[in-house]
């Protein structure tokens, strides 16, 4: 195991644990070291100016059913495109950028898309829930998502009734959520579906309620709780799995570390930093503090959200200074698209970004950013690996010969360099 310099650990950092350093913060953090640049991403003091200048965007009044109206539609994908732009603004502007990270991380892990939700407003909601409960205990995110109304509409959950229950939501919930593949029983799902009835989506108030009368109150028995079993009683019988703790602290690595599964007694060490307040902050410093988090051989493929809202940051540009349509048919070229993700899964990772067609998709993002950029001291490019905070190969830096004297297409190759386009 080689382990990454001061300065390259420091990187890792902003890469892992935000979205990459602005200009300055890189050298500025370095300077105070490792240890102390943890503290400051998991510990921020003050308020976040970047967050107060991206407020949330006000959506207007939803139609009820959308469909093949045209004015209709028209409206629904403005608040569509508004709800995207706002959050790629909010990512690139975050002065504290570990709680819009994992606003991120949860979007994946909780995938949820507007595609069959229909609602910007809902989906907005949600959002917000990441952000205000995702850096505390993990209990009390999945009681909150468990009833969330677009996660309702986007796995059944709103059909779901005594005498008909619906397993989507009770199934994916330990499968995808909380609990991973093998560690619950079919009747598990059939008991906890019933334990979910009676929740229902009011789309004009945004929320959702419970109505009795389409509630299920006889006894249901799942992972070995029995009882009157509801939302809330069963989330504490999944969480109280000893599975449980395991399978998160491996999505957090999964997604932030490596795609290759930690080994055992590093799950058990994590493990331990969840424990029983499931705190999720206590984890991300634990996750630090692994010897493979500073492994020069533990790289991870940037998903293209990430990697776009990187090269914003390092250009000090906003997602709304360039063409919605462009930006968003560029996202969805690349196979990423916020508030879409492909299935309940989430989006793929590692490899699945780096084929040819991702890779001439990113480019053409890339080059719509450079469009659009200050190139001010970005003429050459030691200048833009030191704008882009890596440090460039001999490959790559003889591969930058056509487009050395142009500083629009030097940003956009170097952009798309592999050493940018995988955290090292």
């Amino acid at each position: 195991m080689v382990h990454l310099d001061e300065r390259s650990a420091v990187r890792r950092l902003f890469d892992r644990l935000g979205f990459g350093p602005r200009p300055g913060e890189l050298d500025a953090a370095a300077s105070r070291g490792f240890a102390a640049t943890v503290d400051t991403l998991l510990s921020p003091a003050g308020s976040d100016a970047g967050a107060g200048a991206t407020p949330l965007p006000r959506l207007p009044a939803e139609p009820a059913r959308p469909g093949k109206d045209p004015a209709a539609r028209k409206q629904l994908l403005a608040s569509e495109a508004t709800l995207l732009t706002w959050w790629l603004d909010r990512l690139a502007a975050a002065d504290q950028p570990l709680r819009e990270r994992l606003t991120w991380f949860w979007h994946g892990h909780f995938a949820t898309s507007e595609q069959k939700v229909r609602s910007p407003r809902l989906m907005l909601r949600q959002n917000e829930t990441f952000r205000a409960l995702g850096l505390a205990g993990f209990g009390a995110l999945a009681h909150a998502l468990v009833v969330d109304p677009a996660m309702l509409i986007w796995l059944d959950g709103g059909q779901n009734k005594a005498g008909s229950p619906n397993e989507n939501l009770a199934r994916e919930f330990m499968e995808l959520f909380a609990l991973g593949i093998g560690h619950y029983t079919e009747t598990d799902v059939r008991e906890a579906a019933r334990a979910l009835t009676g929740w229902t989506v009011n789309r004009a108030s945004g929320t959702a309620r419970l109505v009795p009368r389409r509630q299920d109150h006889g006894v249901k028995t799942v992972l070995g709780a029995t009882g009157d079993l509801d939302a809330t009683s069963y989330v504490d019988a999944v969480l109280a799995r000893p599975d449980s703790p395991r399978f998160v602290v491996s999505r957090l690595w999964f997604r932030l570390v490596s795609a290759a599964p930690p080994p055992p007694d590093v799950v058990d060490r994590l493990a331990a930093a969840y424990g029983p307040e499931r705190d999720v902050t206590a984890v991300l410093r634990a996750i630090t503090k692994e010897p493979a988090f500073t492994d020069s051989a533990t790289t991870l493929v940037k998903q293209p959200v990430e990697w776009l809202t990187g090269l914003l940051r390092a250009l000090g540009l906003r997602a709304s200074a360039l063409p919605a349509a462009q930006l968003i048919a560029g996202l969805r070229a690349m196979g990423q698209v916020p508030f879409l993700p492909p299935n309940v899964g989430g989006w793929p990772s590692g490899t699945a970004w780096l084929t040819t067609g991702a890779a001439l998709a990113r480019l053409r993002v890339a080059e719509l950013v450079a469009q659009h950029a200050d190139l001010s001291g970005l003429g050459d490019p030691a200048a833009v690996a030191a704008r882009l905070g890596i440090t460039f190969g001999p490959r790559t830096t003889a591969a930058f010969g056509p487009v050395a004297h142009d500083p629009r297409q030097l940003l956009a190759v170097a952009a798309c360099a592999p050493e940018y386009v995988v955290s090292t």
